[in-house]
């Protein structure tokens, strides 16, 4: 039913056994070539999601920076779901957010999870019960698996990576064991234990050192949510505890792939977050240079050239107004224009209206 995973992911892992078998040191039927086979399928997939993985990071730090904005929308619209999810919506759209990009990195590995699993686990169909096929040691070691023939098939079962076949688990019951005794000593619980553990405690350390930088990188507001809260102590404490509780059910090659990916992912998110430190800080550097290119210099005048200019146009049509009512005026002959006979203005008395000869016509002196 999955057949469109399990071929890709025995594809991949195909090719790369067929690079470190060539190695002459090494072999086909080497468990370290195994092992390198395994961990090389993790880089090659976590080579495809780079860039998903950085688009990831900055749609996380674009969620936090856009948290203020949505707790308004949520408070304004708490009465209106409907009207909430489409101010989200339009938000989202405005500021080209897309939550789908923050999940993908992890959706695209959860199938890669799922197949090397199945395909690893059917280099060994003699078990029984959900998912098994019950099948006889020499019915298995002569089917083909996916991609690997038959030559392929029993190369595996041969191989040991220090005595523990790597698709072997420390809870394997005894029947799945026995199907190895015909390409080497049959492996016990101790020789898978002491390689299964280390890796065990290996991949729970790298889990929650991951874990500590993606938090470390959260801003105060977004760690304040009480669900990132939560969110935050099941990466931190209850992720990393679940690999060694799940460890033993685990068979190696799945913690080999745990902990490559571990280890990839505190490689890469340090190099992306340098990289996208470097850029915030040279925007924040060319904001700063633009806005001292703005600036007057020190010592100088600032220029007043467009406020003298905004000025005077403003005053023009103030002062063709003013001298307009003052001709309007003389012309009208106000009262208080004239001068008495001793030469001073005759001012209106207090309370009184300013009189005007319009419509009178002057007297004329008696000889």
């Amino acid at each position: 039913m999955l057949d469109f995973i399990y071929y890709p992911v025995s594809g991949i892992l195909w090719v790369w056994h067929k690079v470190f078998g060539a190695i002459p040191f090494l072999g086909p039927d080497s468990g370290i070539t195994w092992a390198l086979s395994v961990v090389f399928l993790v880089f090659t997939l976590r080579a495809v999601l780079y860039k998903p993985f950085v688009k990831q990071v900055r749609t996380t730090r674009q969620m936090q920076e856009l948290q203020p904005q949505i707790k308004a929308l949520q408070k304004k619209y708490s009465g209106d779901r409907q009207r909430q999810a489409t101010e989200m919506q339009k938000l989202q759209k405005e500021h080209g957010f897309n939550p789908i990009m923050g999940c993908l990195p992890v959706l695209a590995q959860a199938p890669v999870f799922i197949g090397l699993f199945h395909v690893l686990r059917s280099f060994n169909r003699t078990g029984t019960g959900i998912g098994q096929l019950g099948m006889s040691v020499e019915a298995n070691a002569n089917t083909p698996n996916y991609f690997f023939s038959v030559e392929d098939v029993q190369s595996f079962l041969s191989a040991r990576l220090f005595g523990a076949p790597i698709s072997a688990w420390i809870t394997m019951p005894k029947a799945q064991l026995d199907a190895f005794a015909a390409y080497g000593p049959i492996p016990t619980v101790l020789n898978i234990a002491v390689v299964a553990v280390p890796l065990m405690i290996i991949a729970s350390i790298a889990t929650h050192f991951n874990s500590r930088a993606s938090v470390g990188r959260q801003s105060p507001e977004a760690a304040a949510n009480p669900q990132s809260a939560i969110m935050n102590k099941l990466a931190l404490w209850v992720f990393p505890l679940g690999v060694l509780v799940g460890g033993p059910f685990l068979p190696i090659a799945i913690l080999l792939y745990w902990v490559s990916n571990n280890i990839w992912t505190y490689g890469q998110q340090h190099i992306v977050f340098r990289k996208i430190d470097e850029e915030e800080e040279e925007k924040k550097q060319a904001a700063i240079a633009r806005r001292a290119d703005n600036a007057p210099k020190p010592g100088a005048r600032p220029d007043l050239t467009k406020k003298k200019k905004k000025a005077a146009t403003e005053t023009d049509g103030s002062d063709a107004d003013n001298e307009t009512e003052i001709v309007e005026g003389i012309v009208e002959g106000d009262i208080s224009d004239q001068p008495n006979g001793d030469g001073s203005a005759s001012k209106p008395k207090p309370g009184a209206r300013p009189q005007s000869n319009r419509g009178k016509s002057p007297k004329r002196k008696r000889r």
